[in-house]
């Protein structure tokens, strides 16, 4: 597109395949030539999706927003299979290479992951709390912000416990795993009953993507409602939150463990009113009838009573100073109607016992 960021793709083909793998965070499409004698040769481009960017197939003359890379079928109507990415986060660029700095996939390699994180534990990364630990791509090459809550919130491990002390307890596990007196039966059946960190850092990615036909559109509202409905704690209603080092918001529930960050209080996401409880709650409708017996029930008071609750207010205030004007004043015992006139000439007399001219 004209307003995209990436670069061109110097591939211009009649007719070609596409095909695509997948490592960790990153996706790799080959551009082929259906007729490789008389196309170009083979093109590779490798995309990250940063927190927004996403395939789709759609109509060529119904392009979404932000669909910054085409690629177009030959059917009529063609379709367009675009890279949409509407806050501009993800990136393409050519070539087969992955990143250098990213670690083996904890999916689709998941033993040489484990291995990577198991030899390498002297590693400074690794004095970090576990929560930013998991964002770290050398070692944990495709779990983000949700998994790395959904993972920790399982295990039942505080986001800010140190990592190197979270992760050294796996070696003793791993050696009970292999242990030779037991059978293979037993040997799964402990690692079902009792997965490590690292193990939920390939299934739980796994669970999203044996999903995908229902989770891939995040639009869609029935697919994104079943999202919600697979997560346990990102940003699920009740559970507690605060800002790592990085700035990214990590989810969890109870404690935050011994290095969370100084001065920042947990906040909590808020339980939504369920529809029948605000239906109870609800103010019932107001007749015109209902409104006039309403404010009959609540006119004022009698004034003998406002006048006298206002002149002792006046008095406690000049003897106690303005502090007390702040509290809320108590309602005087109502004291039977006084004349008018009794009123004005006691009002008279006591400034002339004070030595104070009578008024005029």
């Amino acid at each position: 597109s004209a307003v995209g960021r990436g670069p061109e793709v110097p591939f211009r083909s009649e007719a070609y395949s596409i095909s695509a793998i997948a490592r960790g965070k990153e996706l790799r499409l080959t551009l082929s030539a259906l007729d490789p004698a008389t196309g170009p040769p083979p093109q590779d481009l490798v995309f990250r999706f940063g927190m927004s960017g996403s395939f789709r197939l759609c109509p060529a003359a119904e392009l979404p927003r932000h669909a910054h890379l085409r690629f177009l079928t030959r059917e009529s109507p063609p379709r367009a299979l675009c890279f949409v990415d509407p806050r501009r986060f993800g990136s393409w660029r050519l070539g087969d290479a992955w990143q250098p700095e990213r670690g083996p996939c904890v999916v689709s390699e998941y033993q040489a992951f484990r291995e990577n994180v198991l030899k390498n534990l002297d590693d400074r990364a690794f004095d970090r709390p576990i929560c930013e630990v998991l964002l770290n791509q050398k070692y944990f090459n495709g779990i983000g912000n949700y998994l790395r809550a959904e993972i920790l919130f399982r295990l039942k491990i505080p986001p800010f416990e140190k990592a190197r002390t979270v992760l050294e307890a796996l070696t003793e596990q791993e050696r009970r795993k292999k242990d030779p007196s037991l059978t293979l039966s037993k040997k799964v059946k402990l690692r079902q009953e009792n997965p490590d960190l690292l193990e939920l850092c390939h299934t739980v990615p796994m669970e999203v993507i044996m999903a995908e036909k229902q989770l891939s559109d995040p639009e869609h509202l029935d697919n994104y409602a079943a999202f919600k409905n697979w997560l346990q704690c990102y940003l699920v209603p009740g559970m507690s939150s605060l800002r790592d080092r990085s700035g990214r918001t990590i989810w969890f529930q109870g404690e935050p463990g011994p290095m969370a960050p100084k001065g920042q209080r947990p906040r909590k996401e808020p339980r939504k009113k369920s529809p029948q409880l605000k239906a109870e709650t609800a103010s019932p409708k107001v007749t015109p009838r209902a409104s006039k017996q309403r404010r009959r029930a609540t006119e004022k008071p009698p004034k003998s009573e406002e006048r006298e609750e206002e002149e002792a207010e006046e008095a406690d205030g000049a003897k106690k100073g303005c502090a007390h004007r702040r509290r809320k004043a108590t309602a005087a015992p109502a004291l039977p109607e006084v004349p008018r006139g009794v009123r004005r000439s006691r009002r008279i007399s006591a400034r002339c016992s004070k030595g104070a001219a009578p008024a005029v």
